[in-house]
């Protein structure tokens, strides 16, 4: 919806393009401190990097990259900061209206976090997207399972979500729940058939092209390699 507005975008494509900003731009801000700027200086790039994306009709550009919005995202950035922002006036810090209301204190101890594995800077993005992804991906499942009354059931269970976790750890669940082991691995099961459901479908929200999401797949998770 996003990506084929174009020049004449309307109010859904508006708001889907503001909630994939909205979801997304961690990794925008991990780029550019991987590209050597400071903390304010990464905040106010990426503040009016947006500034600009909302406003301006940065989708009817950059043709190659549109098949999907992760690189389409990124190579604008880079165009930004390449040709804009040597243009644009800086905001002043704590003046205007932000485009869209970001965590900047959460942003920069999660970069420090991850700022020891020291990936290069379009590698960081694509690992943060990856994560950023997951983290979406997680948060439509637990509500899922609030909406079904099975909060309790998903926090206890949501860590067989990852790889590691035994028979030994399901029946510790299986006694906190006070379920029989053989329902918790029917639910664990369960959860995880929907939680692969939910990941193809949150990808797919950003690709113009169904088909491509095994590749996009590939390519998000082989930036953990």
């Amino acid at each position: 919806m996003v990506l084929a507005a174009g020049q004449h975008a309307g109010p859904q494509s508006t708001a889907a393009l503001e909630e994939l900003c909205h979801t997304y731009w961690y990794p925008l801000y991990a780029y550019v401190r991987r590209r050597g700027y400071g903390k304010e200086d990464a905040e106010d790039l990426v503040q009016a990097f947006f500034a600009r994306f909302l406003e301006k009709n940065y989708l009817a550009g950059l043709d190659a990259e549109r098949g999907r919005f992760r690189a389409f995202l990124l190579a604008s950035l880079k165009h930004f900061l390449i040709n804009e922002w040597k243009k644009a006036q800086r905001q002043k810090r704590g003046g205007g209206e932000l485009p869209l209301s970001l965590d900047w204190q959460t942003a920069d101890t999660k970069f420090q976090v991850a700022a020891t594995n020291e990936p290069s800077p379009d590698k960081a993005f694509d690992r943060e997207w990856a994560l950023a992804l997951l983290a979406k991906v997680i948060e439509r499942l637990q509500k899922e399972c609030e909406a079904e009354g099975k909060g309790k059931v998903f926090e206890q269970l949501k860590t067989f979500l990852m790889a590691g976790k035994g028979e030994s750890a399901q029946s510790e669940v299986a006694k906190v729940l006070d379920m029989e082991e053989g329902a918790v691995r029917v639910a664990i099961h369960r959860l995880r058939k929907r939680y692969r459901v939910l990941l193809r479908d949150e990808i797919v929200q950003t690709l113009a092209d169904e088909s491509m999401v095994d590749e996009e797949l590939r390519a998000l998770f082989g930036a953990f390699a």
